[in-house]
């Protein structure tokens, strides 16, 4: 195995699957895009069945690209990509399988075209996930804004062309910036000896204390924008809003969870003291996203814009765990990034569901299905549970972790971040009530429950949110190796734990 180019396949396979859906006829297009996701799981499991347990990047591939500039074409995958990887091969047919029909409604770009831009997106997306080259790891990120535009633009509601433009200006300014660092480390690297773009390169690189700090800032505002993070965030709830459910579980399960994955490899990894420097803002735009994300969100009245601001909420939790600097944050903001995902893919395709049948995403006019759709009611209940962090739901284990670490880092953050549960079970719950709840309109009596392919869709998320929750330790056995190479290379260590004695005096345990 450690021969066969197994993530070039990985990555390569959903992207030709794109070009073939694209060129088929409409109904054998949704069929070969279904088995191409399907093909594209069962190459994710391979990865994982061969993955180590021990830390470090694994089955790696390396090719030189462009020799002058130190570029390669390289991949590799540790404990954070495998992770991300699984979810994004997860993810993918089974937004497919819940867009089966919907994706052909009138006025779209039609199912052909949803089924080819939504595995480029999946390619695209696992090439971030396994780069170990700056510079290839930068044409991927950008790459990945042409289907995550049209899947905005092409399908949803009206006013969708204009969120999809506000969401590419966005992410096109946060590329620019972003570029402008990586020129900076050829650079740096270029000063110090032979330019070289690859990760393990980078990270032995001693870098100047003020061009250091320059570009992080040019890293992290790039991943700010695609998280996203409080002031960098206005896109979000627009594109949620307009776009297709299925495209939000692509765009917010996946698409931003590069943000976040960027923080830890290259802001942590590549910049350890201006990390360690940038963390106090850091945290304060983390606190104000946790808050402010939860509050706008308790006053929506569109489901699917709700289902948005609460991931900005839940975005400054892992933007926390990470910048706390110590392996519970990090592990709990790793397990969040995959947790998250499944929780908030779980809620999109519900939500889908439910407005489909009433005809509207508006909360104010929904009310009283629980009784004749009953099989959709306790869907979208489990997922606003996992949403809220319920005990025994994977998103639990996750916010705890992340908690602990914050209040490590101090009380202050912690009492300020904790009020994420409160907030987070008054939107939840109180959007379950206004939709679910109530005596039954007569225009809902007789609504079908969910069918078969839509509960195929859903279940196996439900599935892993119990799972994970009662058992994590698969996610934990794989992030923990992980993490203590991060911190490890960052130069920080947990914090010592102390103990009281009499006379109020205290000391740190030896």
């Amino acid at each position: 195995m450690n021969d066969f180019p197994i993530l070039s396949l990985l990555v390569w396979l959903p992207i030709a699957g794109a070009v073939a859906v694209a060129l088929l006829p409409r109904h054998l297009a949704k069929v070969t895009g279904l088995g191409v996701a399907l093909a594209t799981l069962v190459i994710g499991v391979v990865v994982a069945a061969s993955y180590e347990l021990d830390g470090g990047t694994q089955l790696r591939e390396e090719h030189e690209w462009i020799e002058a500039f130190g570029v390669h074409y390289a991949l590799g995958v540790d404990g954070l990509a495998l992770l991300l990887v699984l979810l994004t091969v997860l993810l993918v047919p089974l937004v497919l399988g819940a867009e089966w029909f919907k994706s052909d409604a009138e006025g779209s770009a039609g199912a052909r075209a949803f089924f080819a831009w939504a595995l480029a997106l999946e390619g695209l997306s696992l090439a971030v996930f396994c780069a170990t080259d700056v510079f290839l790891f930068y044409v991927v990120f950008e790459a990945t804004l042409i289907p995550a535009y049209f899947l905005v633009g092409g399908f949803g509601r009206e006013g969708r062309g204009a969120a999809a433009l506000k969401f590419l200006m966005f992410q096109l300014a946060g590329g620019l910036i972003l570029l402008a660092s990586v020129i900076g480390l050829y650079v740096v690297s270029a000063q110090q000896g032979t330019p070289s773009y690859l990760l393990s390169d980078l990270q032995d690189l001693d870098i100047a204390t003020g061009p250091g700090r320059w570009l992080f800032f040019g890293f992290f505002i790039a991943f700010a924008i695609k998280a996203p993070l409080f002031p960098l965030h206005t896109w979000l709830a627009d594109t949620t809003e307009k776009a297709t459910p299925g495209t939000g579980v692509l765009l917010v399960c996946i698409l931003d969870k590069i943000g976040t994955f960027g923080m830890m490899r290259f802001c942590l990894g590549i910049f350890p003291e201006a990390s360690q420097w940038a963390t106090p803002l850091v945290v304060t735009l983390a606190l104000i996203s946790i808050v402010y994300g939860a509050l706008v969100a308790i006053g929506q009245d569109d489901v699917f814009r709700l289902i948005g601001l609460t991931s900005l909420s839940h975005f400054g939790l892992i933007t926390l765990g990470i910048f706390t600097m110590t392996s519970q944050g990090n592990t709990g903001a790793i397990l969040y990034m995959v947790n998250h995902g499944l929780g908030t893919a779980a809620l999109f395709l519900v939500a889908g569901y439910l407005s489909e049948r009433r005809g509207t995403p508006l909360i104010s006019r929904m009310g009283g299905l629980e009784k004749v759709t009953p099989v959709l009611a306790g869907l979208f209940l489990v997922a606003g549970l996992a949403t809220l962090g319920l005990p025994g739901l994977s998103p639990f284990v996750s916010e705890f972790l992340v908690l602990m670490s914050a209040f490590q880092y101090a009380w202050y953050v912690g009492a300020i971040a904790i009020t994420a549960v409160v907030l987070a079970a008054i939107y939840v719950l109180w959007m379950y009530q206004r939709t679910m709840t109530g005596p039954t309109p007569p225009e809902v009596e007789g609504t079908k429950d969910l069918g078969v392919r839509e509960i195929a869709a859903v279940a196996p998320l439900v599935v892993a949110l119990v799972f994970l929750g009662f058992y994590p330790a698969p996610l934990l056995d794989v992030s923990n190796p992980m993490v203590g190479d991060l911190m490890q290379q960052v130069g920080v260590h947990d914090p010592a734990p102390t103990v009281e004695h009499a006379g109020n005096e205290t000391e740190e345990a030896h």
